[in-house]
């Protein structure tokens, strides 16, 4: 095993940790982590098969899927035209004016991953929760839902700002779980699709996907192993530090290109 390979399972095996403890964050952190060695959307097609069967494992756990299916489909909806956004901006031709201005796509894409990734870090540290009223969830889930997917179409992190707004509906707990599982897999299929209309997701990247699984399942389960063995609050407040020292760092890589 050489030692791209070695790196990018060790990162696998984090981001299900991350995952199986707090139900969120594979790929927020498998994307952290694989784009200091890889370009964007060689990351994100490596993501495809374990972000997809660990959030339909998450969404099937949950006691109230049709519920919150008749409730958030707006937002889902919105997140799937966001995502064919984002991803035909990533992978615009270098002639298109959205490339051509200034820095490349891989190094825009790397500076709003590091933005989301510290806001969502910074949020998290702070105990911040916003409060969405029903009279407004017209309007906020779309909305969330399709800023949601432009960052997911160009960074391959789904959770921002779709984990806030889910939190700020004030669900509970094993619904709010639920419903970050159904986001996330609507998104990740979203994507799979984008990027294979690209052409970006071949046999080559789907078999390396699949491969991926595997360390990431080992990786949740130990998450899930834990999460009942230690506080959870000390987790997530490291998490959420974690998330912020890689998001100001990805925008310090940004800033010295």
């Amino acid at each position: 095993m050489d030692t791209s390979t070695l790196f990018i399972a060790l990162v696998f095996v984090l981001a299900g940790l991350v995952k199986g403890v707090t139900g969120m964050g594979l790929p927020t952190v498998a994307m952290a982590l694989l784009t200091l060695t890889l370009p964007p959307l060689e990351a994100a097609a490596l993501l495809i098969v374990p972000s997809a069967v660990t959030n339909v494992w998450q969404l099937a756990t949950g006691p109230a899927l049709y519920p919150l299916w008749l409730r958030l489909r707006p937002m889902l909806a919105a997140v799937c035209v966001g995502t064919a956004a984002g991803g035909w901006l990533l992978s615009a031709p270098k002639e298109d004016a959205f490339v051509s201005a200034g820095a490349s796509a891989g190094a825009w894409a790397s500076l709003v991953l590091g933005l989301a990734l510290a806001v969502y870090g910074a949020l998290g540290l702070s105990g911040w929760r916003g409060r969405v009223a029903p009279r407004a969830e017209p309007w906020a889930g779309p909305l969330a839902g399709a800023a949601t997917g432009v960052l997911a179409g160009v960074t391959g992190v789904f959770v921002m700002p779709v984990a806030p707004y889910l939190q700020a509906l004030n669900l509970d707990k094993d619904d709010l779980v639920q419903a970050l599982g159904l986001a996330f897999t609507v998104s990740t299929l979203a994507l799979a699709v984008v990027l294979t209309c690209r052409g970006n997701w071949q046999a080559s990247a789907a078999g390396g996907s699949v491969l991926a699984l595997l360390p990431a399942g080992a990786g949740m389960m130990l998450g899930q192993w834990l999460r009942g063995r230690m506080p959870a609050a000390v987790f997530r407040r490291c998490f959420f530090i974690s998330l912020l020292a890689l998001g100001a760092h990805q925008c310090v890589r940004f800033a010295m290109a």
